[in-house]
C-alpha cells in the first residue's frame, strides 16, 4: 500500500449522493459511512487513486472494478456522500479462503482519522462473515505506514503477519525514467 497524498477531485458530483451510495453498511460517529461502491463510483476511485499517489490503473479498470468486484470493495463516504476513501480487493482464484487487498486510498482531508484502519476492519469483518480466513496484500519494503497498518490489523485479529518476497524489480517494466519498487507479500491469518 503506497503512501497517500492529497485528493482534490471534484466531489460535488451527483454520483456521491445517497442514490450513488449502495448499501451503506456502517456509520461512524464522525458521519463516515462504509459500504459497497456503485458503478458511478469508478471514476472517483480512479481520481482518488491518482491523487493519493498510488499506482494508477486505467479509468476503465476502476469502472469495471465497481461492477465486477463491488462486493469485495469498501468505499468511505463523508456525511455529504462524497467519496473519501476506498479499499479494493478480490477473492483469489483457486484460493477461495483468501482475500487479496489490492489498493487502499484515503482523501488527504481525512487522514489522521484512522480511516484506512476502519475500512480494513470493515472488509475484514465482511470476508470473515463470508467464510474467508486469510487476507493478503503486497507492500513495498519502505512503506512503514502500511506495514504498521497490517501488523496492527493482524494483532487485533489474533493472527500473525507473514512476510515473503513476491515481486522483484525485474517483474515490472522499465519505463526508462522510473523503476518499480519490489513488493513483498503479507499473508495474515487465520482471521477471527
Amino acid at each position: 500500500m503506497p503512501q497517500q497524498r492529497t485528493h482534490v477531485a471534484d466531489q460535488d458530483d451527483p454520483a456521491h449522493t445517497e442514490e450513488g451510495a449502495r448499501a451503506a453498511l456502517s456509520v461512524s460517529s464522525d458521519g463516515v459511512r462504509l459500504g459497497v461502491p456503485s458503478l458511478d463510483d469508478g471514476r472517483h476511485l480512479w481520481e482518488l487513486a491518482r491523487d493519493s499517489g498510488l499506482d494508477v490503473n486505467s479509468p476503465y479498470a476502476y469502472v469495471m472494478w465497481c461492477r465486477d468486484f463491488a462486493e469485495t470493495t469498501v468505499v468511505a463516504r463523508d456525511a455529504q456522500g462524497r467519496l473519501r476513501g476506498f479499499v479494493t480487493g478480490y477473492i483469489r482464484p483457486g484460493q477461495s479462503d483468501t482475500y487479496f487487498l489490492w489498493q487502499v486510498a484515503v482523501d488527504g482531508q481525512f487522514r489522521g482519522r484512522r480511516l484506512a484502519r476502519r475500512m480494513l476492519d470493515h472488509i475484514g469483518d465482511r470476508i470473515v462473515s463470508a467464510g474467508l480466513t486469510y487476507l493478503e496484500a503486497t507492500v513495498t519494503p519502505d512503506n512503514t505506514a502500511s506495514r504498521a497498518l497490517f501488523a496492527s490489523f493482524a494483532r487485533d485479529r489474533g493472527a500473525e503477519p507473514v512476510w515473503t518476497s513476491l515481486f522483484e524489480r525485474e517483474h515490472f517494466p522499465d519505463s526508462g525514467t522510473e523503476t518499480h519498487e519490489p513488493e513483498e507479500l503479507v499473508r495474515i491469518g487465520p482471521l477471527s
